[in-house]
């Protein structure tokens, strides 16, 4: 199976921290501010805005302290199950057989 993904992860991560940053100025707060509102450094929200390198943890910290909290709702989203069926007839995986 050939993947073409026009991304790379750096530019993924270079490009979440840029809408961050925008994200930050149109609600008018300082680096100091937003650091302070989410509970992280100031050094740290400074890498994340300049790299888009930070742990998840401090992501998400962010993205609550901007009010953007939603959008993770959508990036591992819960399985859909529909009928009684489905839980009865297929039980979940709990392991991945690719390596």
């Amino acid at each position: 199976m050939i993947s073409l993904k026009l991304q790379s992860p750096s530019d993924t991560m270079a490009s979440l921290a840029h809408r961050a940053r925008q994200l930050r100025l149109s609600k008018n707060l300082t680096q100091e501010g937003l650091a302070t509102r989410a509970g992280v450094s100031l050094g740290t929200l400074k890498l994340f805005e300049r790299t888009g390198k930070a742990g998840f943890e401090t992501v998400v910290k962010i993205a609550y302290a901007l009010e953007a909290e939603r959008e993770f709702e959508a990036l591992f989203p819960p399985s859909q199950i529909t009928r009684i069926e489905d839980v009865v007839e297929k039980a979940p995986r709990k392991r991945g057989r690719r390596k």
